[in-house]
């Protein structure tokens, strides 16, 4: 049956593809036709808009009388909705918010339409397992692993629900495809981590036939595999007992409801001690699920650095490893359908528009349509949705590969503009800001200048202070950076989320030297870069401008760290005089062979000129 439904919307997907400029023509036609008696639709001349006769008029009005927004833009309308107000940017109200972290402490609560679950969501979910089916035939045939947010945060002043998207389409899919779950939705409700990683893994780890594991976090895998590894002997106790152990604090209602998810299976955890002892106390997915096959997660922008640590838990002859493709909380973009990292888009579900990187800046963006985009270059995209988003900047850099019939694919590079994101958590500039504020009103502690770098190898973040007080110790710099972190946990949901879960480690803090800011400008400088072209975030993820802070860092690091910088300079100046020896010595080769050519050129012509004098003589 999934086959079929899914077949039918592939159907649909690839006829839409073939015609990306009439699928965009008539998504945008819908959606505005939809919001059109709305305040927003009334006040951003939606019926002015439809009258447009041909799809090039269309998009140029719409581009000229809807500006481009970003969540806060969007904010007022969305807290009138919360407030139980209807027909604002749709028609009625929200079937629910989903929840992520915004520019401000504020979160973002991104309503969620009832047509946009069920007629966006909904049938790409179709086309989504269609495709695991084609790819792998069997895997449905077994126990499903979905990793999905909590379905429930609370609800809005009106009595909406706010949550996870994926956790609330979970909890609500059909009782046909819920027996195969490993898991009810409400293990995600789980407040301590280590707990919730414990019994996710408690519940799968009892199936031998867990045939599809989904998770959009590759770091995820790395924290369940952790949980087993830590806890692998409480593990097969539990699933021989068919219990769930007191260690760790889960309520007494999840509980409850887990009983009719276990029961004893001393023959799986025999199997799984054979494993155990065979491979010396280590056991991995490729050994507890050996007929795993489909591993979807995130492929794109960071998140490659978690997957080569994990590449090696998985049988991948076996396994179909898929990236799940360009999926935000805003939107379901678009995602894979085969083994490469594109991201296939829906042009009959969604409006996109892009902007070219070179003109991120730039204060007169030229908006493309989908099928303007050329193959290898960069864009910042934005949508528009059957949900209440309008020309939204999803703040994200793709990239544009190959084509899906006629229509571009793409996929993520990495966030935009001051927004850094190693494991999700997407931390904005201004809270970093925000945070650093609220920490020196908390200690006392005052900074002349701070600067956060993300590193995506070891998943933390580098914070570089300078303070006033340079007497300042590193033991007051730690105090004043873990302040900060508490900071960061209370201003964004998403990062202590991931803080939590241990995602994300704790950050790591630097004291620089006085004035570093000017120095680093004009280290800037010195390389060539124009002042009119020095641009400087506060938060960033760039390796070369976070190695001109290390040499900027106070006290006894600065004179290894300088050491190493003139031990680097004097090999490079060792290296420079050895290349020029070299270009001296091949210039003076070339010189003798010219050199040589040229004697042997004259002896030829002596040859010659004697030769012909003989010959002469001979005729005489």
């Amino acid at each position: 049956m999934l086959f079929i439904a899914g077949g039918l919307q592939t159907w649909r997907l690839r006829h839409a593809s073939r015609h990306p400029r009439m699928a965009a023509e008539n998504t945008l036609r819908q959606i505005l036709n939809i919001s059109k008696n709305t305040v927003y639709g009334k006040e951003h001349h939606f019926e002015e808009i439809l009258a447009a006769p041909k799809n090039e008029e269309l998009f140029a009005l719409y581009n000229h009388l809807v500006p481009p927004n970003d969540f806060e833009a969007l904010r007022p309308y969305v807290e009138r909705h919360k407030n139980g107000e209807r027909n604002v940017l749709f028609p009625g109200r929200p079937f629910m918010y989903a929840t992520t972290s915004g520019t401000t402490s504020q979160p973002k609560w991104v309503p969620m339409t009832r047509k946009y679950l069920k007629d966006v969501y909904g049938k790409m979910s179709h086309v989504w397992m269609w495709n695991f089916i084609k790819h792998r035939p069997l895997a449905l045939a077994g126990h499903i692993f979905p990793i999905v947010g909590k379905e429930c945060e609370g609800y809005a002043p009106d009595g909406t629900l706010y949550g996870s998207v994926s956790g609330v389409l979970v909890r609500d899919i059909p009782s046909v495809v819920k027996k195969h779950y490993t898991a009810p939705a409400s293990v995600m409700s789980i407040e301590d981590y280590a707990a919730r990683n414990y019994t996710l893994m408690r519940l799968a780890v009892q199936h031998w036939d867990v045939t599809l594991w989904a998770t959009a976090n590759p770091s995820t895998i790395l924290e369940l595999q952790r949980s087993v590894d830590e806890n692998l002997d409480l593990l097969i106790d539990d699933i021989e007992k068919g219990t769930l152990t007191d260690r760790f604090n889960i309520s007494p209602e999840i509980r409850e409801e887990l009983k009719s998810y276990m029961r004893p299976r001393p023959e799986r955890a025999e199997e799984l001690r054979r494993l155990r002892d065979r491979s010396g106390g280590h056991i991995l997915p490729k050994d507890y699920w050996p007929e795993l096959q489909i591993l979807s997660t995130w492929k794109c922008g960071n998140t490659r650095v978690y997957m080569e640590k994990y590449l090696d838990y998985f049988n991948l002859e076996q396994t179909f490893y898929q990236e799940l493709g360009y999926i935000a909380t805003e939107c379901r973009f678009g995602f894979s359908l085969d083994d490469t990292v594109e991201s296939v888009m829906f042009p009959h579900m969604h409006y996109y528009e892009f902007v070219a990187e070179d003109e991120l800046d730039s204060p007169a963006k030229h908006f493309l349509q989908l099928d303007q985009l050329e193959q290898g270059k960069r864009y910042c995209a934005y949508v528009t949705t059957f949900s209440g988003l309008f020309r939204y900047n999803m703040n994200d850099l793709i990239e544009v590969g190959g084509k899906y019939e006629a229509t571009p694919t793409i996929h993520m590079v990495s966030k935009v503009n001051g927004i850094v994101s190693l494991t999700g958590e997407k931390l904005y500039e201004p809270q970093f800001i925000e945070a650093v504020k609220e920490a020196e009103k908390e200690t006392g502690i005052k900074t002349g200048f701070f600067v956060g770098f993300a590193d995506v190898s070891q998943s933390l973040y580098h914070f570089y202070f300078e303070f006033e007080d340079q007497e300042t110790t590193q033991e007051t710099a730690d105090a004043f950076a873990k302040v900060v972190d508490r900071k960061l946990c209370a201003i964004n949901i998403e990062y202590e989320s991931k803080r939590a879960s241990f995602r994300l480690h704790e950050p790591v803090a630097h004291m620089l030297i006085k004035n570093a800011y000017a120095r680093f400008k004009a280290a800037c400088l010195a390389e060539g870069m124009r002042d009119g072209q020095f641009k400087f975030n506060q938060l960033m993820q760039d390796e070369s401008r976070r190695g001109k802070f290390q040499v900027l860092i106070l006290g006894e690091k600065i004179s290894n760290v300088v050491s190493n910088v003139m031990e680097r300079r004097a090999d490079f100046v060792d290296r420079m005089r050895e290349r020029e020896q070299r270009i001296q010595e091949r210039r003076q080769q070339r010189l003798d062979r010219r050199s040589q050519k040229k004697e042997r050129r004259i002896e030829r012509r002596r040859e010659r000129h004697e030769r012909r004098q003989e010959r002469r003589r001979a005729r005489e």
